[in-house]
């Protein structure tokens, strides 16, 4: 079979070259040239053919669409299906990243057991082990399912042969780095293999109806092989994120076109696999220590469940004319602005100050709901004032220390009433229109200072 032909294109500008270079002629940048397959005039006509919707499709109005409903398969992990919005779409592809060693092949193992013990065939291609390697992992687990089937394969053209044979309801490819086409010239993990491999995944979960997982490796460097490049070609991208030295997982979605976007689950890791957590407010909470200045609670919306979370301020003199700024699991800048506003608005002298922020568990919060919170540890360190445990905080700040309103006070506010809270100190904007839940006092506050002198008493 003849070779086919391939061309380097810069991934900035989009510049073409019959050859590497180590400079783009285009834009000038350096090692932006990356090798991509140059499809032929049979490649496209055995696309044509293969995929049923170009041959006989016509355009028609959308009112006469015919609607399908298809149920969806679900995995028994209840986390996994609430982040993929309500269990497996038949015929969808679903890419899963996550740095190397945070827990993909064991969730997905263990997902493919749930799933053969309800008696749905499962592939599972491995092209990292071999199958002996993959049967210790799954007794580790505890898998072992008559329906769930292992492959060590890497080439496609098997690949598709044994999805042909057994007729799976779901299949694991794990990890699409190591899978090629030997139409290709380019090594296995090169954008031009991992983007093939992908589409022709893609035409065969569209045209079989057949639930396809393809696991991406995210490199610190950000690898172009990486995911990233994937995702506008999947239906939906899953990112398992977490800390090594912290047990604690999350699954988050930043695409589903089958449900919606940002939704959480959240796994503990232990011995014996990946566990869920399904109320995870009570696990990021039951450490905190009582009294302690600089720690405040926060009700956070990851999608549509509602997660509270400490967040910790430790501010101290600084020792260097640059006072250091550190924030783990917030957005760095924002809490340099944050501070800015209680420097100018509040009074507060944070220009000769070090700050380290921390949000407790690993996890990592990014709406402006939690500015609020913020702002009142920064200012409860620095005045070594304690806030009252029973006390939640929500709201974003404006750069003239208005409290602007938040989304979904209700669903907050009800979460921490559940968990024993007796004071939640929102926006007086968000105060009205609705019930508040018993056992749970509503202030509403309208300045940083006003939520300040209500939170530390003045």
């Amino acid at each position: 079979m003849a070779k086919k032909k391939t061309k380097f294109m810069c991934q900035d500008c989009g510049y073409e070259s019959p050859k590497w270079m180590g400079k783009c002629p285009g834009c000038h940048q350096w090692n932006t040239m990356v090798e991509e397959f140059v499809p032929t005039e049979n490649d496209r006509r055995r696309f044509v053919t293969s995929s049923d919707s170009t041959t006989t499709s016509k355009p028609e109005s959308i009112r006469n669409v015919k609607k399908e409903k298809e149920d969806r398969i679900l995995t028994g992990i209840v986390e996994l299906d609430r982040v993929l919005g309500g269990g497996i779409v038949p015929g969808s592809l679903a890419l899963v990243g996550g740095d190397p060693g945070i827990g993909k092949s064991t969730l997905l193992l263990q997902t493919s057991s749930k799933l053969a013990d309800r008696d749905h065939p499962v592939l599972y291609i491995s092209g990292e082990e071999s199958v002996k390697q993959t049967k210790l992992r799954a007794d580790r687990l505890g898998v072992d399912a008559e329906k769930l089937f292992v492959l060590a394969e890497t080439d496609l053209e098997y690949i598709s042969k044994a999805i042909d044979e057994i007729e799976p309801q779901l299949v694991i490819i794990d990890s699409i780095q190591t899978i090629f086409r030997s139409e290709v010239t380019s090594a296995p993990g090169s954008v031009s293999q991992v983007r093939e491999c992908t589409s022709q995944l893609m035409r065969i979960a569209k045209t079989r109806g057949i639930a396809i997982f393809i696991v991406g490796h995210v490199t610190k460097e950000g690898a172009i092989a990486g995911p990233r490049l994937l995702e506008h070609m999947v239906d939906a991208v899953l990112y398992f994120e977490g800390e090594r030295h912290h047990t604690f997982r999350i699954l988050r979605g930043v695409k589903n076109r089958f449900g919606s976007t940002n939704e959480i689950g959240v796994f503990e890791m232990k011995e014996d696999g990946l566990e869920e957590v399904l109320n995870p407010s009570e696990i990021f909470l039951e450490e905190r220590s009582s009294g302690a200045a600089g720690s405040t609670v926060v009700a956070s919306m990851e999608g549509t469940r509602t997660v509270l979370v400490e967040i910790q301020a430790l501010i101290s003199p600084t020792s260097f004319g640059n006072p250091r700024r550190t924030a783990t699991g917030i957005d760095h800048n924002r809490v340099s602005l944050l501070m800015a506003v209680l420097e100018k608005r509040v009074g507060l002298l944070l220009q000769n100050q070090d700050a380290y922020l921390n949000v407790a568990g690993g996890v990592r919060l990014d709406e402006p709901a939690i500015d609020l919170a913020i702002a009142v540890s920064v200012a409860s360190s620095f005045r070594d004032k304690p806030t009252r445990a029973t006390d939640i905080v929500v709201g974003e700040i404006g750069l003239t220390g208005e409290i602007r309103r938040v989304s979904r006070i209700e669903q907050r506010v009800q979460e921490a009433a559940k968990l024993g809270f007796e004071r939640a100190i929102i926006p007086q904007k968000n105060i009205g229109g609705w019930t508040f839940p018993k056992g749970i006092q509503v202030v509403g506050v309208q300045t940083v200072d006003e939520a300040l002198n209500e939170a530390l008493g003045g």
